[in-house]
């Protein structure tokens, strides 16, 4: 796999050299392959402008022409090519006022963020690093592409970025970068939380999120980003990996604070998920009994529930209270929902206009409360999930 993402995109390498124009690799697989890691996607850059590109290819998507990105369709997969470029006067410490098309390798990997990360490398694997980002990967360093502070001041998400490398790759950060970052801080307020989020979102994921989230604290950065300035973050401890979910609804059993999600401006089913995870934060300490242990895995998917138990160190670690793992572990999670007659109550031999004909009543608030009476008596086996038995239930146990 480190080659063959590569190999596969070499013939577009080839097609732009063989019009008279440069093209390499760039950016994050370049580093990855340098390193061993897995190579997930691959950026190409090419003194070719967009037009040129558009001219060279048979099928392309121009996904962001403007700024010299041209999506090339090559064997019905997709590949970014962009245009060498410059950029000046970066505006709201996010972007660029102004992009210019260059002919230059050199002009355009300047403007790149970190040095691991402006590294070109051509169809044979020769590189091309001009900010010795390769000996900056042998002493596993992140350090910026020229002066820190004007890289920071320029697009203040790298102060993020950078922290986030330092998370996945487990990197330190040089001085002079970790001293610009701590300078330039406050530009983070300017960027869209989404953007942020991103960032975050592989941050809290890496094998060194220790130190990175330790360096979040002391740059005193989430002082600066919505959300997370509403809650008191130096009670927030993690010492290891965590999903992004997990992580905030930690902080949200921690601290509870109404409403709060909506500054994330996170997707729904995010928002859901973390709202599950908070309750099972919650729930997972107060299982005491085999019946509570079969409700809870009726409840709640499965997967969830691993989740919050593979996060008992750091839960322990933030104050809040942990399941009792001789009643509730990934063993009996596992039996217990093996054994469960039922799963959703759509599998329920009945349903609500079942009842409402058996008794000859109007629906009401009452009938969801009789339904998930039967649920709870049917998953703890003190009836089977039979029509006739339900119904028999009902008779001696509804009034209306």
């Amino acid at each position: 796999m480190r080659y063959e993402l590569f190999e596969r995109a070499k013939p577009i390498l080839n097609q732009i050299q063989q019009h008279g124009f440069e093209a390499y690799y760039v950016g994050g697989s370049v580093r990855d392959y340098l390193m061993g890691r897995e190579i997930h996607d691959i950026d190409i850059t090419t003194s070719a402008r967009p037009d040129e590109i558009e001219d060279i290819f048979d099928k392309t998507i121009p996904i962001g022409k403007e700024h010299g990105t041209i999506n090339v369709v090559y064997n019905d997969e997709n590949y970014e090519v962009t245009t060498f470029r410059a950029e000046e006067d970066y505006v709201d410490h996010r972007r660029p006022s102004e992009v210019h098309f260059v002919r230059d390798l050199y002009q355009d990997v300047q403007r790149r963020d970190f040095t691991i990360n402006a590294i070109a490398m051509d169809a044979n694997y020769k590189t091309y690093d001009y900010f010795d980002g390769e000996d900056d990967i042998k002493a596993k360093q992140i350090r910026t592409v020229g002066v820190a502070r004007e890289r920071f001041e320029e697009d203040a998400l790298r102060i993020i970025r950078g922290l986030r490398f330092q998370s996945q790759l487990n990197f330190q950060i040089v001085n002079e970068t970790f001293e610009a970052m701590a300078t330039q801080i406050s530009d983070i307020q300017y960027l869209s939380i989404e953007r942020i989020v991103v960032e975050l979102k592989k941050l809290i994921t890496g094998i060194n999120v220790s130190e990175s989230f330790k360096n979040m604290k002391k740059l005193q950065a989430f002082n600066y980003i919505p959300f997370f300035k509403a809650f008191n973050m130096n009670k927030v401890f993690i010492n290891e990996p965590l999903s992004f979910e997990i992580w905030i609804a930690l902080m949200l059993a921690q601290q509870p604070i109404e409403d709060s999600l909506k500054a994330l401006k996170i997707s729904n089913r995010e928002k859901s998920n973390i709202q599950n995870f908070v309750n099972l934060i919650k729930i997972l300490p107060k299982v005491e009994s085999k019946q509570d242990l079969i409700t809870v895995v009726y409840d709640y998917n499965l997967s969830d529930i691993e989740c919050v138990l593979t996060a008992n160190d750091t839960l322990k670690e933030n104050g809040l209270e942990i399941a009792n793992p001789l009643i509730i572990n990934a063993t009996s999670i596992k039996e217990t929902d093996a054994q469960l007659p039922i799963h959703t109550r759509k599998e329920m031999d009945v349903n609500g206009g079942d009842i409402i004909k058996h008794l000859q009543v109007k629906s009401g608030p009452w009938l969801k409360d009789v339904l998930r009476q039967i649920e709870l008596a049917i998953i703890t086996q003190q009836m089977n999930n039979t029509k006739l038995e339900i119904l028999e239930w009902v008779d001696a146990n509804v009034k209306v």
